[in-house]
């Protein structure tokens, strides 16, 4: 009896991605494991190990497997990624290995990441980019050239090696955070994505495909640089995936992208007034087009917005339309870059409302609904909210739950190579420094020096 093939997660590792391609390809060939083997001269138990992310496959596999399934390149444009992964496998593991990461991506660019984190945030050009947005020409704006059938034309399936990858690089980030995978990332933009952009696309559906994929390449490096302590960046990475999709004709995903990408940068950079600004623009802009998640994730940002101002009435008014039009919401008829924000994404949204508005026990409330449904690999989420209920532990009076709370934040921070759970794991420690003196307090700051040096103040 066939054994049943061993199940994938593609997002789990860039070997995890290639196998699943691999079988993926092969599948779709009509070829058996064993045929494939014969075909590329290798055995058909190597083809089995690699297609279940047992084995580093070699540039002598990985090209012969890409000859026989016609894939056109796609295999081999993954390698970098492998040979990567297989430098990160040799170095050894902890803190020491995060270290290592770190100064190998400093070697390469001596000099610049100081440069690119040193870049400020503008909020002063935000308000003509969200105009110019508003006032975009409805449609696409691309052309189609080149021959039918030419080789350089970009098609439906190269899209769809893209559109794996980027899955692929969104569960590494959520899971071990910017600083080990920005790189990979940036790389791939620059080799791969850049040249299906400089290429013609097959046609007009194409090309608006490629837009929009192209910006969600860029909202991923945005929202990179906003772990990596990069607001300036990240805020020209955020306006550069706007502009794609204005070309692509995508109004929708470009509300999102206003309120949410960049609206939520502004509020990061204590700049709530231009958030406020470019979440509302980004409902008014899309009202028609709304489905019921995008205007719920919009409508929380509003609301975010009104709490850091202070302003309980407007923000419990934003925060109810949002709970309404969640609960409205098939998963099914939502585009697929929106799905992931549920109930728990919004009691997340909830539970920094209620903190910002000074309301302990409601942070508290609403983080437990949050921190319940989320996901194990979302590390970085993890840190983050549970190093905000310590905070909000901190503010109702209730010291020993803070403090082993706020310990369970730095194990999940430790984990990641994110600036933005540091940040967090920071703020903890200002919020318990009224009490510096008790020995909870004492032994939980002996903690971060010790677990998580980078975050000890």
């Amino acid at each position: 009896m066939g054994q049943t093939p061993r199940t994938l997660q593609p997002s789990l590792s860039e070997r995890h991605f290639f196998g699943a391609e691999l079988r993926r390809l092969r599948e779709q060939a009509k070829l058996s494991q064993a045929r494939l083997g014969a075909m590329i001269r290798f055995s058909s138990d190597l083809v089995r190990r690699v297609e279940t992310a047992d084995r580093f496959p070699s540039r002598e596999f990985v090209e012969a497997c890409d000859r026989a399934l016609a894939a056109g390149g796609a295999l081999v444009r993954l390698l970098p990624l492998l040979e990567e992964e297989r430098g990160r496998a040799t170095l050894p593991s902890g803190p020491t290995r995060a270290g290592a990461l770190l100064a190998a991506q400093g070697e390469e660019m001596p000099g610049v990441a100081d440069m690119v984190v040193r870049v400020p945030f503008q909020p002063g050009v935000l308000d003509r980019a969200a105009l110019d947005w508003l006032n975009a020409s409805a449609g696409p704006r691309l052309s189609v050239a080149g021959r039918a059938g030419s080789p350089d034309q970009v098609c439906e399936e190269d899209l769809d090696s893209a559109e794996a990858a980027l899955a692929m690089f969104r569960q590494l980030d959520h899971t071990h955070g910017a600083g080990r995978v920005h790189a990979q990332v940036q790389r791939y933009v620059e080799r791969e994505l850049n040249r299906l952009l400089a290429s013609p696309p097959a046609s007009e559906a194409v090309g608006r495909h490629l837009y929009t994929l192209a910006a969600g390449f860029f909202e991923l490096c945005g929202y990179q640089a906003v772990d990596t302590g990069a607001h300036g960046l990240a805020q020209r990475r955020y306006l550069r995936a706007l502009r794609l999709t204005e070309a692509a004709g995508d109004r929708l995903y470009g509300s999102y992208l206003l309120a949410v990408n960049i609206g939520h940068l502004a509020l990061h950079c204590g700049h709530p007034e231009p958030a406020r600004r470019m979440a509302l623009t980004a409902v008014r802009g899309s009202e028609a087009l709304l489905t019921p998640a995008v205007a719920a994730t919009l409508h929380a940002v509003v609301a975010r917005t009104h709490a850091r101002l202070g302003r309980e009435g407007d923000c419990l008014l934003h925060l109810d339309i949002a709970e309404k039009q969640l609960a409205r919401s098939k998963p099914e008829d939502e585009p697929a870059w929106i799905r992931y924000f549920d109930a728990a994404y919004l009691a997340d949204e909830i539970a920094h409302c209620f903190h910002d508005l000074g309301q302990p026990q409601q942070t508290q409330r609403h983080l437990g609904d949050a921190l319940t449904a989320l996901s194990p690999t979302h590390v970085r989420r993890l840190a983050i909210d549970t190093a905000l209920l310590a905070s909000s532990l901190v503010a109702a009076g209730r010291l020993d739950e803070a403090c082993a709370t706020a310990r369970e934040a730095v194990d999940h921070a430790a984990r990641t190579s994110s600036h933005r759970c540091l940040q967090r794991i920071v703020e903890v420690q200002v919020d318990l420094e009224p009490y510096r003196c008790k020995p909870e307090v004492r032994e939980f700051g002996e903690y971060v020096h010790h677990r998580l040096p980078l975050a000890a103040v």
